[in-house]
C-alpha cells in the first residue's frame, strides 16, 4: 500500500508538471487499488487483534498500522484529486508562472517517501526528520498562496486558474500532514510514545 501511494504521488506530480493527461488518468484509476489495500489490511489487523490478542510492541504495531492506512488512503484520494484538476486545465506546471508550486510538490513527495522509508526500515531518526520537515511544506504552501494572491491583484492571472493552483497546493499541503501523521505512528510503534505522550 505504501508503494502504491508513493507511486501515485510521483505520478500526480509528473502529470501536473507536464500536463500529462494519460498519467493523470492512470493515477485516478489506481486509487481503487489503494482503497482495496486499506480494506484488506484493516481486516487482517482486526483478525490479529481478535485471534492473537497481541500485547506490548505487537499491539502497538497493529494499532499504528490501523492508523497509518487511514492516512495512506487519504494520500491516495488527494493525489487523485490533483489529477482530476490536471484533466480540467490545459496549462502545464512548468509554464513559467507557477512560482513555488513545483518546490511544494517536490518537498511533499520527499516527505511521503521519507515516511514510507521510516515505516519499512523502522528508522526512528528518519521518522523525526519527516515530522520536522512538514514545517517546510507548510511554509511553501503559504508562499504559493501569497504568490497567487499577488498575481491576481496585479491582474496577471485569471482567478479560475489561480483557484485551481491553490487547490492543488492545498492538496499537497494536506498530503504533507498525512506523511507527518504516518511518521508519528511509526514513532509510536517503535517507542510507545505518540506526540510526546506514553500510550502503552
Amino acid at each position: 500500500m505504501a508503494a502504491l501511494i508513493e507511486r501515485s504521488l510521483k505520478g500526480a506530480a509528473f502529470a501536473l508538471a507536464k500536463n500529462d493527461r494519460n498519467k493523470a488518468r492512470r493515477v485516478i484509476e489506481s486509487d481503487e487499488q489503494i482503497n482495496r489495500k486499506e480494506r484488506d489490511i484493516e481486516t487482517l489487523c482486526i483478525k490479529l487483534l481478535l485471534q492473537q490478542q497481541p500485547v506490548a510492541r505487537d499491539l502497538r504495531a497493529i494499532s499504528a498500522a490501523l492508523k497509518m492506512i487511514t492516512d495512506m488512503e487519504r494520500i491516495g484520494d488527494q493525489t487523485a484529486d490533483i489529477c482530476e484538476i490536471v484533466l480540467m486545465v490545459n496549462s502545464p506546471l512548468d509554464d513559467g508562472d507557477a512560482g513555488h508550486l513545483p518546490q511544494l510538490a517536490e518537498a511533499t513527495t520527499g516527505l511521503v517517501s521519507g515516511a514510507i522509508s521510516a515505516l519499512i526500515e523502522g528508522d526512528l531518526q528518519l521518522a523525526h526528520a519527516v515530522i520536522e520537515g512538514d514545517d517546510k511544506v507548510d511554509h511553501l504552501f503559504m508562499t504559493v498562496r501569497s504568490e497567487l494572491i499577488e498575481l491576481i491583484q496585479k491582474g496577471e492571472y485569471d482567478s479560475e486558474t489561480a483557484i485551481d493552483r491553490l487547490m492543488i497546493a492545498k492538496y499537497f499541503e494536506r498530503i504533507g500532514d498525512h506523511a507527518q501523521n504516518i511518521a508519528e505512528w511509526v514513532e509510536y510503534s517503535l517507542t510507545g510514545y505518540y506526540k510526546g505522550e506514553v500510550l502503552g
